[in-house]
Order: structure tokens, then C-alpha cells, then sequence
């Protein structure tokens, strides 16, 4: 998963200066088969790998955007594939239209979104429940993955085997609401503050369902990892625990080996709460390129999705564990505006 970003932190420039070749007249020019031209196509990702590893998993990228830009009716001469210093130079990039497409974080997106516009959200393979209500995850489970794929994902509150967790699950399995006292009597396992489904997106749940925040729980804990939050949970240390919607998936075995529970995760866990969706990755382009047009932000769009749906694409886009990309929206990111707005304000 991508770190969140602050837009306030220092802009560092890309590890190389991108700059669209040739002038604007030169790149509309056509070819004889009626395709339009373009000398370079600048590509910017950003580092949540080692980016030595990003530049050599992504060189056959290059050919492929050439071959599927062309079907739409696009000749690129070159294209350029850079990583950023960080996730803000690709942002900044992007705004100050040095960078004409970015593989950014939705968090990066809607920090820039002045000078950046979302055209695709990556897929990954999707889960059998998806809802906004605890009780259908606790009547369906255990979840599967399904062959279906998705642009979200969802954080769970999770309650576990101790007695205050059971005390909630059945409240909510009956079809009672639970209430603030409920929640602030019970002991909690948060991750980071920077861990979208471990912190953000479930503060963002309080404040929309209690107009509270996780800060203001009255017994929490903050694990390392989700391996020693799924086993303080285990061992009945902390009542709920946040976690990405496939986590039990994830640690379904080690929850009867490691952590010896005598019965399954899926018989002594149950769903208190579900966040609002997080969407995936993006593939955003500049507002600001001299090249980009509503034309080419249509092929670039066919061009990715078609990539993403060849096994050649599929080897190279899971350098960042996407499997495909569906055509994305704005206000898909809503959601993650107010995350945003959360982060700054505990930055304060």
C-alpha cells in the first residue's frame, strides 16, 4: 500500500527533469496513416519501492504504451519513465506540467488535483462482501476472494474473542446500533496515524457516525504491525482491532498455530464496523501539459486498461500489485479529500 503524504512537506524535484520534447505545433503534427504525433511521452512513478527496482520492472512499459497508443491513434516516438525523489515530486510534477502521466496514491492525487486529473483507479482481485453493514460481513463470512475485480477496498473494525468483543458482536448481529460508551468500553488496537486502514479511514467512520475521533477512545493500544495486533486480539489484550478487509484472509492460519485458538478466526471474530471505500492507485495525467488534450486522456485511458488486460501488461503492473484499471472519477476520491483533511489536522 502507497504511505500518505502531507502536502506541506518539502518538494524535492524528480530524480531526472521532465520535459515534453518538441513544440506544441511539432506533437499535433500527423502521419501519413492519419495518427497524430508525439516526440516523448513523459511517465512519472513514485518510490514506494526502490526505485532501481521500479525502472527495471517498468522498461517494458515503454513499448508497450508506443504499440497500444498507436491502435489509438497515437505515434510516440519516445517514452520517458522516471521515478520521483518522493511522492510529492511526482504530484508537483504533474501540476507544474513537467510530467504528463503520474502512477500516483489517491492520496497524492487529491493533494494535487489542482494541477492533476485522475483518469483510471487500478483493480485488484475484489471480495466476496462488500457493504457498508457490519451484520452482512458477520452472516456471510467467512469472505472469499472472487474472480470480480475492484477499485476499492474497505477497512473493518473487528471485534475478537474476549468478552467485551463478544458483548459487541452480538449487539450488532442483533440489529442494535452500537452506541459511544459501547466503543469507549472497550480496548482498541490502532496502527499508525498514517495507516489508511488502520487509523484514517476508521477515525473518519467515528466522526461520521459519533462526531468522535480514535484519539478520543479511552483504552488504546497501537500495534507495529497487523501480525502483532492480530495476536494481541487473539490472546483477548484488546477488544477490537482495525484492519484492511481481507486481513482475516491473510491470517486465518496463524490465527490456530501461532496465536493457539482452538476455533477458527472466522467463528471468534465478527465486523462491528465498515469504513466508507478506500480506492486504489491512479493513473493521473497533468492539466497543465502543453500536450494533453480530452483526445488523448481517451487513448490514454483505452491504452492502460487495454495493457492492463495482457499478460505482458499484468507482468509489468505488478511491480505495485495492480491487476488492472477501470476509467476513474473525481469524486471517487471524496472520501479520500476528507482523509487528507484528517491527516492535517492531526499534524497540528
Amino acid at each position: 500500500m502507497f504511505k500518505k503524504v502531507l502536502k506541506y512537506a518539502t518538494i524535492l524535484g524528480l530524480a531526472a527533469t521532465l520535459t515534453a520534447c518538441g513544440t506544441k505545433e511539432a506533437e499535433g503534427s500527423k502521419e501519413e496513416n492519419g495518427n497524430k504525433t508525439l516526440d516523448t511521452l513523459t511517465v512519472g512513478f513514485v518510490p514506494s519501492r526502490d526505485p532501481e527496482e521500479i525502472v527495471s520492472a517498468t522498461e517494458p512499459l515503454k513499448e508497450l504504451i508506443i504499440k497500444e497508443m498507436k491502435n489509438e491513434g497515437y505515434d510516440i516516438k519516445k517514452v520517458d519513465i522516471t521515478v520521483g525523489t518522493n511522492f510529492e515530486a511526482v504530484g508537483e510534477s504533474l501540476s507544474a506540467g513537467t510530467l504528463d502521466v503520474g502512477f500516483i496514491p489517491g492520496g497524492t492525487y487529491v493533494l494535487y488535483d489542482d494541477g492533476a486529473e485522475v483518469l483510471l483507479t487500478a483493480t485488484r482481485a475484489g471480495l466476496s462482501i462488500d457493504s457498508d453493514e457490519p451484520k452482512d460481513w458477520n452472516d456471510n463470512k467467512p469472505t472469499a476472494p472472487t474472480d470480480k475485480q475492484a477499485a476499492s477496498y474497505r477497512a473493518l473494525m473487528i471485534a475478537g474473542p474476549s468478552s467485551k468483543g463478544q458483548e459487541l458482536a452480538k449487539k450488532v448481529n442483533d440489529g442494535e446500533k452500537l452506541s459511544w460508551e459501547d466503543l469507549n468500553s472497550a480496548s482498541w488496537s490502532v496502527m499508525s496515524s498514517s495507516s489508511p486502514a488502520g487509523y484514517i479511514y476508521p477515525s473518519l467512520w467515528l466522526q461520521e457516525n459519533y462526531d468522535k475521533n480514535l484519539s478520543e477512545l479511552k483504552n488504546i493500544v497501537q500495534s507495529d504491525s497487523y501480525g502483532s495486533a492480530f495476536a494481541r486480539l487473539a490472546a483477548g489484550q484488546v477488544d477490537v482491532l482495525l484492519t484492511y478487509a481481507d486481513g482475516r484472509r491473510d491470517y486465518e492460519d496463524t490465527w490456530t498455530t501461532d496465536y493457539n485458538r482452538e476455533k477458527s478466526i472466522w467463528d471468534e471474530t465478527d465486523v462491528i464496523g465498515v469504513t466508507p471505500a478506500i480506492y486504489n492507485d491512479t493513473i493521473s495525467v497533468s492539466k497543465n501539459s502543453e500536450k494533453m488534450d480530452d483526445d488523448l486522456k481517451q487513448a490514454l485511458q483505452n491504452a492502460f486498461i487495454n495493457i492492463g488486460e495482457s499478460e505482458e501488461g499484468k507482468e509489468v503492473i505488478a511491480i505495485y500489485s495492480h491487476e488492472g484499471y477501470v476509467k476513474a472519477k473525481s469524486e471517487d476520491y471524496d472520501s479520500e479529500r476528507k482523509a487528507q483533511k484528517l491527516i492535517q489536522e492531526l499534524a497540528k
